[in-house]
């Protein structure tokens, strides 16, 4: 099987690398990819937002399967666009992916399939934020109802900065969403959707804020953990019938069925799971902790979502033991991260490139904000942790900084 897979981040990195390990996987292509796809699978320059480009480039390839690492190209139609040159595409189509695209969508779609999440309001009028803010409240949860690569959202108990964010958010066009804030700890699950045919990864947790002790602004993930020492037996089928079943069932109602991984965002309060927010893709950071662990070949269970087949795929098989991503970033990030560094100590494995480039003198650099995603795998989740920030130790880049607490909390 011969399959390209579209994106430059971290994420496109892990997914390559668990394909490599699929012996029915006989050729890989990344586009447009990084320097460290470049070193497991063909980088191809292309623009990863145009379904013909991709189409173009998957014909060219002869590939057998496409899969879409970012949710952009994916909201934007990029899967329709494969499929219909009669490739086989793993992501969803432009109507599935507004499960992610549109936070209001998303919401009547969990309303009509009665699953519990946040109450929320659309505020698209300046003059109506006071008001709004009057109705939710003491803790604010203010989302840009678009795509926002996991930065778009504020959680705080200060109202002026609730107020200053839906302002920004308005005066940038874009509505902003207003939620009742979601109490326990939160879960990200990805699961294979097929249509009604559910397969749930392992679960993960996600930290979104840029310093230790969950402080400072939300970013697009500086960590994760995988499996949840916490979560009580049982709750990943419970999240299944729930949560993901009805809305998948939901959406083949509509006549838009989901084919890909969906991906549930939880809060885990104490009247069971309630969800954040939903994403069509594999999650970043998580996906690279989740893959850490994964036995069974990927690319036999990414085909047989992408062909409608996921009802007979075998059971997933998996590691014991645990695996965490620490994020790497750059200096200031997330604000304007500083690029053009020098990086060193990045080619050994469990380390993934999210943000890198290479120079004019063939040295490897930093070119974005989350530079290097870095995994650590071991028995349990204090070796996983051991290992990881043993690598992160042998990583230079001038300026960078992490998170030191990945995973701690559950320890």
């Amino acid at each position: 099987m011969r399959v390209l897979v579209i994106g430059s981040g971290g994420r496109e990195h892990a997914l390559l690398e668990a394909l490599s390990r699929d012996d029915s996987v006989t050729e890989l292509h990344a586009a447009p990819g990084n320097p460290g796809t470049a070193v497991i699978a063909t980088n191809h320059p292309v623009d990863q937002t145009s379904g013909d480009a991709v189409a173009d480039l998957a014909e060219k390839l002869a590939v057998d399967l496409v899969v879409i690492g970012p949710e952009v190209p994916l909201v934007l139609g990029v899967a329709d666009a494969v499929r219909a040159r009669g490739i086989s595409a793993f992501g969803p189509s432009a109507a599935a992916a507004q499960i992610e695209g549109s936070k209001a969508f998303a919401k009547d779609v969990m309303a009509a399939a009665g699953v519990r999440t946040a109450d929320s309001e659309v505020v698209d009028s300046p003059a109506d934020i006071d008001a709004a803010l009057d109705r939710f409240g003491p803790t604010w949860v203010i989302k840009d109802d678009g795509l926002a690569a996991g930065k778009g959202v504020v959680v705080t108990a200060d109202r002026a900065e609730a107020r200053a964010h839906a302002a920004e958010l308005l005066e940038a066009g874009r509505p902003a969403l207003f939620e009742s804030f979601l109490d326990g700890p939160e879960v990200s699950l990805f699961c294979l959707v097929d249509g009604t045919t559910v397969v749930p990864l392992l679960p993960a947790q996600d930290h979104k804020r840029v310093g230790d002790g969950d402080s400072g602004p939300n970013t697009g993930g500086m960590g994760a953990y995988s499996p949840l020492p916490w979560l009580l037996p049982g709750a990943v089928d419970e999240i299944v019938e729930t949560v993901v079943k009805p809305v998948a069932a939901e959406l083949v109602r509509r006549g838009v069925p989901f084919s890909g991984l969906l991906y549930a965002g939880l809060a885990m309060g104490a009247d069971g799971p309630a969800v954040v927010e939903f994403n069509c893709r594999f999650g970043d950071p998580e996906t690279q902790a989740v893959l850490g662990l994964l036995e069974s070949p990927l690319g036999a269970a990414l085909a047989a979502t992408a062909d409608g087949t996921l009802a007979d795929l075998p059971p997933l098989r998996w590691r014991d033991g645990a695996a965490i991503t620490v994020v790497l970033a750059a200096e200031n990030y997330p604000g304007t991260p500083r690029k053009g560094d020098l990086i060193t100590g990045a080619d050994e494995p469990g380390v993934y490139h999210a943000g890198t480039a290479v120079d004019a003198g063939g040295r490897l650099v930093s070119a974005g904000g989350r530079v290097l995603n870095v995994v650590g795998v071991g028995d349990d989740l204090a070796a996983a942790r051991t290992d990881a920030y043993a690598k992160l130790e042998r990583i230079k880049l001038a300026g960078s900084h992490f998170r030191t607490d990945i995973g701690h909390q559950a320890l």
